[in-house]
């Protein structure tokens, strides 16, 4: 019986600041017999010349991805930072690739080894990445008494948390830079981010963030339904209090795309993906300058990968990919939510609210020939009435809510 499996061509060696004598005898042979080496100058230069071809990547992963798989066949390792599964090129290769195509050899990661030098529990602090991404992506990770170990981008990175956390009222936070762990030319050094005056050291570096507030910080939870003044708007805004329970009732779940049509300010978006840094979302809006808002939005508020575009509904749905979640905010009409059931992915879920009462008209429509969910919510707040104080009611919304089974 012949065996079909692939054949593991493609070997991916993790390799530190120590170089070849901090890889295993195994991996060590597997370098030893390449015909091709892909990697970084820095890793490149680790490997002494021999009769493999050494072949530098560009420095972004997706460009280096299609080079190797021309490869596919030879006799190819592929040399990476520390652990290639943890934000490296391993994960990028499997989205091509069967798994029993690839082998992968690992070293200590950047986290764990940062996590040795600072005496932290690694289950207990929050990890993330800045590389080939903004600086802005810390915004959802701060909060007093959070310590944060983050991937830099370069020697420019350090300067710039200090900065992002003084702006949010975090300048007493503490950071410690890590530069090359494992190697000679280790170097730690630390200060408090709203005095951070270090010249800029090497590009490879690791930040380790403890977070103290000083007295008025800019809190923000991760927990839907941040206050109205976090974001930029022209009144076109989902309310704290709705918007806690749309997105309870979108459920977001790592990995899920939503669609927030008619997105306004962005604000449902922008919440689905705080939640998790793998929650992903596009927020289509037909005017340039909410346009311009959700960007400004996205950016203050820790989602700079949010994917925007500006166009018509319901056309504009068909050149957009399946969702998992669909929030209708605006442009509410019976063909719109039909297009958005018939893209919604199985188990996907669809809410919608209606503030007139030519859109709850669609929304009761919609629910008689499809089922589903109506909820009626109504909110007042509290407000200055002369000396005293009284309720003002807010618009009631007409909230509609279902999941395709």
């Amino acid at each position: 019986m012949m065996d079909n499996k692939p054949q593991r061509w493609l070997k991916v060696v993790g390799i530190g600041e120590d170089g070849l004598e901090g890889i295993s005898t195994a991996a060590k042979k597997l370098v030893e017999s390449a015909e091709v080496l892909f990697g970084g100058k820095r890793h490149l230069e680790m490997v002494p010349d021999g009769k493999a071809e050494k072949i530098i990547w560009a420095k972004r992963m997706r460009e280096a991805v299609p080079k190797i798989l021309e490869r596919r066949g030879q006799n190819i390792v592929v040399l990476a930072s520390g652990d290639p599964m943890c934000y490296g090129i391993g994960t990028k290769l499997l989205r091509h690739l069967e798994l029993g195509e690839v082998e992968i050899h690992p070293v200590l990661n950047s986290f764990s080894l940062a996590c040795s030098r600072m005496g932290w529990s690694l289950p207990d602090v929050e990890t993330m990445t800045i590389h080939g991404r903004p600086v802005t992506m810390l915004h959802p990770y701060l909060y007093p008494g959070a310590r944060i170990l983050c991937l830099s981008e370069d020697a420019s990175s350090p300067a710039e948390a200090a900065s992002l956390l003084h702006s949010r009222g975090f300048g007493s936070s503490r950071i410690t830079v890590l530069e090359n762990m494992g190697g000679a030319k280790e170097k730690i050094y630390c200060g408090e981010a709203h005095s951070w005056n270090f010249p800029e050291g090497s590009s490879l570096n690791t930040l380790a963030i403890e977070c103290f507030d000083e007295p008025n910080p800019d809190l923000l939870s991760r927990i839907a339904g941040l206050p109205e003044s976090a974001f930029q708007h022209d009144g076109k805004l989902t309310k704290q209090e709705v918007r806690s329970s749309v997105l309870s009732k979108l459920m977001p779940f790592p990995e899920h795309l939503l669609w927030d049509i008619g997105a306004g300010c962005g604000s449902i978006a922008i919440e689905w993906m705080r939640s998790h840094p793998n929650c992903h979302a596009v927020a289509v809006e037909r005017s340039s300058e909410r346009i311009n808002m959700i960007r400004n939005n996205a950016d203050a508020l820790g989602t700079p990968m949010l994917q925007t575009v500006q166009g018509e509904v319901p056309g504009i749905i068909t050149e957009l990919p399946r969702p998992d979640a669909v929030f209708l905010g605006g442009g509410i009409s019976f063909e719109t939510l039909e297009k958005c059931w018939e893209a919604l992915a199985p188990l996907g879920r669809l809410v919608s609210n209606a503030v007139t009462l030519e859109s709850e008209r669609v929304l009761l429509d919609w629910q008689a020939r499809q089922g589903g969910e109506l909820t009626r919510i109504s909110i007042s707040r509290a407000e200055s009435v002369g000396s005293f104080q009284g309720w003002r009611p807010l618009m009631p919304v007409t909230q509609f809510s279902m999941v395709k089974r």
